[in-house]
């Protein structure tokens, strides 16, 4: 379990690099400001509430860091136009992201996958790192 947890931990921050790299590139420095207003305010309350907790260490400035996994595919179908010439369909990416999010809500709440569903998540990781190319 400890491995599948790291591949899914890998593959959800290089989707948020994806995003972060390309909406910086079309849409410039301030990409943070045009954001899903409900998904920006979602993050930013997040982040809030790190900042609060001034204990815990680690990344707080990445607003996207704050953002859930299901968010990831809400904001590239938003800003399809700037993410159509990297992905096939809406459809390709939802059916795969809300297929992952599933499995990653299992694994971080402690719960114990079979095998045969290690294998689902290889096979759209895979699937996904030949066509976007991550």
């Amino acid at each position: 379990m400890g491995r599948l947890y790291v591949v899914l931990h890998c593959f959800e921050n290089e989707v948020r690099a994806l995003i972060r790299e390309t909406l910086e590139e079309k849409e410039g420095p301030d990409w943070t400001d045009k954001l899903p207003p409900k998904i920006k305010a979602f993050a930013e309350g997040r982040q809030k509430a790190a900042l609060a907790d001034s204990w815990l260490e680690g990344e707080k400035s990445d607003l996207l860091g704050f953002t859930d996994f299901g968010h990831l595919s809400q904001l590239i179908i938003d800003k399809w136009q700037l993410f159509e010439d990297i992905m096939p369909t809406q459809h390709w990416l939802k059916q795969r992201l809300d297929e992952l999010e599933k499995t990653r809500h299992f694994i971080a709440h402690n719960r114990v996958l079979l095998p045969t569903e290690y294998q689902r998540v290889y096979m759209y990781i895979a699937d996904w790192n030949r066509v976007v190319g991550l």
